[in-house]
Order: structure tokens, then C-alpha cells, then sequence
């Protein structure tokens, strides 16, 4: 049986290919993850799956699989970071931690749960380009704003 860091490192290279067969590019860059916010967008609303979407199956092994891609990218891009994973934890998918070289601690999976279930304002990309905000030199890319902006459903909250 493969370790919880083994299944990670497998999972996060298959949604690469699964997100690829949607024309997602995951290449382990920050700006990546618009494309990860961009898949959510299609495919939940209100913290529901949309129908016929890509996560009205398999719903559990996709969020591990995005989440893990996103701790993999922390990997990549913050040098001296690292999982944090328990295999004798019943629980430990959801709480493998990434830790961070000056000691902060974050929890991909979990951030992955919150996207799907409260929408944009859980969105991945400001969330992770303010994480390694220190290890990168890109700018915050402001076209990410645009991805909401075609979901006619959400009101700028000061539009009653």
C-alpha cells in the first residue's frame, strides 16, 4: 500500500492530465491556479456540482487531487517547504499539511473543500500568489478578477 505522500505525488500528476483533457494547462506555476478556479466556476454552484459537470462523480478523489497539485506547486516554488502527513490517521487526506520554511503551516485539501463549497470568495489563486508572494517575482495577474465576472448570479454585494 502506497504512503499518503506516494498517493499525493500520484494524484497531484494525474489531475494535470485530467484537467489537460479540458484544456486546463496545470504546468506547477501560481498563475496555474486561475485554472483550477476557472474548473470551479464550471463545475459547482452553491456548493453543489453542477449537472452533467465534471464533479458529479468522484467528487472526494478530484478535491484530493486538485488539493494535492496545489501543495505540490507550494513544493516547487517555496524551496525548503514540505508535506506534513500522518498515514495512520484515518483523516489524514484532508489534513496533510504543506509547512512552509519560516514555519507556516497550510492545509491544501481543506482550501480545495472551501472553493467548492463557498464559491469565488474561496478562490485558489489570490490564495496561493499571497503564500509565495516572497518566492516569486510575477505580479498578481488582475485578469484573474474576469473568471466571475460571466456568472450573472453573483451581485457585487453594494448591488441589491
Amino acid at each position: 500500500m502506497a504512503t499518503l505522500k506516494e498517493d499525493i505525488k500520484t494524484q497531484s500528476d494525474w489531475i494535470v492530465k485530467a484537467f489537460q483533457a479540458d484544456g486546463l494547462i496545470l504546468d506547477y506555476s501560481i498563475k496555474s491556479f486561475i485554472e483550477i478556479d476557472k474548473f470551479f466556476e464550471k463545475h459547482s454552484k452553491n456548493g453543489k456540482p453542477v449537472s452533467g459537470g465534471r464533479l458529479t462523480q468522484n467528487l472526494g478523489p478530484i478535491i484530493f487531487s486538485i488539493g494535492s497539485y496545489i501543495g505540490e506547486t507550494f513544493i516547487k516554488i517555496a524551496k525548503g517547504a514540505e508535506w506534513i502527513t500522518n498515514d495512520k490517521d484515518p483523516q489524514g487526506e484532508i489534513t496533510a499539511a504543506i509547512k512552509f520554511p519560516e514555519g507556516m503551516t497550510v492545509w491544501p485539501m481543506q482550501r480545495v473543500m472551501n472553493r467548492f463549497k463557498n464559491g469565488f470568495e474561496d478562490s485558489i489563486y489570490p490564495y496561493g500568489h499571497e503564500l509565495v508572494k516572497d518566492f516569486i517575482t510575477e505580479p498578481f495577474d488582475q485578469s484573474f478578477w474576469a473568471i466571475n465576472s460571466s456568472n450573472n448570479d453573483n451581485k457585487a454585494w453594494w448591488k441589491f
